[in-house]
Order: structure tokens, then sequence, then C-alpha cells
């Protein structure tokens, strides 16, 4: 990830922040400019919590370059209970015991390095509950 979108998405990365039209109450995460429900460009921030429950998930045998030394890994999508869902790595956990439906929680974790001497990337991972 480049330095300078790590920096423009620092709010919700970090602090879990979205936007709810304030028209029609839908939350956005990431947040938006416009409301893709009523079209309003007022929003207000609202802090998601972090607990939720895994809708879905799959675990990657082969990753990527960045990810060679976590092989194998989970990945899968939480549902928080805001409604929102969230693409996210599941941790703390052992593969084979991942089901749907579980309850889990949103920590804030390293994510990765950017190259040998880049900056490091925090973000959110999910574990069971």
């Amino acid at each position: 990830m480049s330095s300078p979108r790590n920096w423009r998405e620092m709010p919700q990365r970090y602090r879990l922040e979205a936007a709810k039209c304030k028209v029609c109450g839908k939350i956005f995460f990431p947040p938006r400019l416009i409301c893709s429900a009523c079209q309003a460009r007022e929003f207000e921030k609202i802090k998601l919590s972090r607990e939720g429950k895994l809708i879905t998930y799959t675990v990657i045998r082969v990753g990527p370059s960045q990810f060679v030394d976590q092989v194998p890994y989970a990945i899968g999508i939480v549902e928080l209970k805001e409604g929102v869902k969230v693409l996210t790595q599941i941790t703390d956990c052992e593969l084979d015991k991942l089901s749907t439906g579980i309850k889990v929680k949103l920590e804030f974790r390293k994510i990765q390095e950017d190259g040998a001497a880049g900056i490091i990337c925090y973000g959110y991972k999910c574990v069971p509950a």
C-alpha cells in the first residue's frame, strides 16, 4: 500500500469510523461523499463496534508475496453490529475449527510492511470472541 493512500485512509482504518446518512440512516464504511440510497450529501461520523459475526471465510494456502510467511491463513467477511460488512484476516484460531456464524471481535494489529525499509501498515483483524 502506498504511503499517501495509507495516510488518507487512517481515520477509518485506525478508529473504525463510518459515515451515517443524516437523511436515510444508511451506514457506509469506508465513508462516502454521496449516499447510494437517497443521494444525500450530509453525513455524521460514527464509530463502529468491534463485535460481529463471521458471515463467510476462506483459507489461503498460497498467499501473495507480502503474506507468504503467514500461510495458511483465513480471511473472511464479518458483519458488525451496525450491519456493515468488512473483509478481514482471521487470526488466533485453529483453521479447521472455523465456522460461519461464530462471534468475532476486531482487534488493531500489524497488517504488513511496505518493502524492507517501508512503512508499517496497521489495521484490523478479527479473532474469535
